[in-house]
């Protein structure tokens, strides 16, 4: 990307919703604006986890004016995620398919970890750099991030369910505070932060910082009333809390440096924070201005190229630790691209080279199921990509590329497949076909193969005598011929 190019990250927190434009600079991002609204997502949750239609709307809404904003902006300048609450909601599919349209961009719900990772290279972002052992500590809505790392480099990641909207609602459902709730709420709390002791622990880090949502809001009242700025101190929230029960309900308090929004989450928030301050041993917290938006905007630079793409080095840790031949799975990689690229004929370069990238990938991973079951591979390989831990993806990210492994052989009915999305059948259809032809697991012969497609229509040419030369691989591709019949898509051999 060129310096002055503009960069936007849209967070769906189950708090607020956020907007960040930066603009590129020699390597950093410049903020340019920042829009935050109070959506209150998590609040409208009803008890079988569906989103009411009022919290769908109230999204939507606040969608619509960050649209207005990022109009002009091309797909690879801004990255929109959603979190915990879009993580539960059972209907989230109803959500955002209006979202997607009203925003104009795709939206990715991220797992937890992958959350966890992306605060942290907010805030090691805008950090001074220094070799410290840092401890991350984000509480969110309806989830709390625990981060430990060293420079720009998460090394431990964990998201808890615990968060200050939900607290706010089970344990000051009415807003009232009184030391039997803020008891409960932490108890709570550490019952579910309790086995992030053993990762967490003192010692383990120099150095805690806290990011955005309530450490945020704590930090600015602390400061406004004469605590030392930029910090939270263990006595500092004995103070705010001992002022919360002085007021004794939320719409009674009134601190100087508290937002109105913060007002009825407060309670909830603040027996969170002290659930951690106490189990992890943390006497000072240091407020970090970077959070979950400007990791977002970080690693739309970093997404830029293969060598910095953190998906590049997950899918190469995910073929290693499933024992995947590297040597099958390059092979089928580069017959697989080279089949696309004839596809993709007239497309921009960058587009398809990314599109590449993620074909590539999953042919490093079609064979990782083979370590649970042979015959069955393709499935148990799904499986396993459904339910990783795969820093850098999204969930709809590894489903996609689930769908490819799922699919590079066998029946193409089984797929939870679109089959109107071209550019998903072609990458496809060209996996599988690299399969057919490195069956034999040694490098084919493809000099003259030509693959061409108009529409839902795909034709391959064979060269003259190379299905003589290679019966078993045109028996194959004849087999293959039949399996496209039955799907909306045709593939003829020529």
């Amino acid at each position: 990307m060129q310096d002055g190019t503009l960069l936007a990250a849209v967070d769906l927190g189950s708090n607020s919703f956020r907007l960040e434009i930066g603009r590129l600079d020699l390597g950093h991002i410049d903020r340019v604006e920042y829009l935050k609204e109070t959506v209150r997502q998590g609040n409208g949750l009803d008890d079988a986890r569906n989103l009411t239609t009022e919290a769908m709307e109230r999204g939507w809404d606040c969608l619509a004016r960050f649209a207005e904003r990022l109009a002009g902006f091309g797909p690879r300048q801004v990255r929109a995620v959603a979190t915990q609450t879009l993580r539960e909601a059972r209907n989230r599919d109803v959500f955002l398919l209006r979202a997607r349209t009203i925003l104009g961009f795709p939206i990715d719900v991220i797992p937890g970890r992958e959350e966890a990772r992306l605060i942290y290279q907010g805030v090691a972002r805008l950090l001074p750099q220094s070799d410290e052992k840092r401890l991350v500590v984000d509480i969110g809505g309806r989830s709390t991030e625990l981060i430990l790392g060293r420079q720009y480099r998460a090394e431990v990641m964990e998201s808890y369910r615990v968060g200050s909207v939900a607290w706010s609602m089970r344990y000051f459902p009415e807003g009232q505070f009184t030391p039997e709730a803020f008891h409960g709420a932490a108890i709570a709390a550490q019952a579910i932060l309790d086995e992030a002791l053993s990762a967490y622990a003192p010692g383990s880090w120099d150095v805690a910082y806290g990011s955005s949502g309530t450490i945020g809001a704590v930090g600015d009242v602390l400061a406004a009333t004469g605590h030392d700025p930029g910090v939270v101190t263990r006595d500092g929230l004995l103070w705010l809390e001992a002022q919360l029960l002085q007021a004794r309900s939320a719409d009674r308090v009134r601190l100087p440096g508290l937002k109105e929004d913060r007002r009825p989450v407060i309670g909830g928030g603040l027996s969170v924070l002290r659930a951690v301050f106490d189990l992890l041993g943390i006497d000072t917290l240091h407020t970090a201005q970077g959070a979950l938006r400007h990791g977002v905007l970080y690693d739309l630079l970093d997404r830029e190229h293969t060598d910095t793409d953190v998906r590049t080095a997950t899918v190469a840790r995910l073929a290693t630790r499933f024992e995947a031949d590297p040597a099958q799975a390059d092979r089928v990689a580069r017959v697989a691209c080279a089949l696309f690229r004839q596809l993709g004929a007239g497309t921009p370069a960058e587009e398809l080279q990314r599109l590449e990238r993620k074909l590539a990938w999953a042919a490093q991973l079609h064979e990782i199921g083979a370590l649970i079951s042979h015959s069955d591979a393709h499935k148990h390989g799904a499986y396993i990509l459904e339910n990783a831990d795969a820093p850098g993806f999204a969930q709809s990210e590894l489903h996609r590329l689930s769908q490819l492994v799922l699919g590079h052989r066998g029946k193409l009915r089984k797929l939870d497949l679109d089959f109107a999305d071209t550019t998903m059948v072609r990458q496809l259809a060209c996996l599988r076909i690299a399969v057919i032809l490195c069956h034999a697991r040694r490098d084919p012969d493809v000099a003259g193969l030509r693959l061409a497609g108009t529409g839902q229509s795909l034709s391959l040419t064979l060269p003259r005598g190379w299905t003589t030369q290679w019966p078993q691989s045109a028996h194959l591709l004849r087999e293959e011929v039949l399996a496209w019949q039955k799907t909306p898509w045709t593939l003829a051999l020529a």
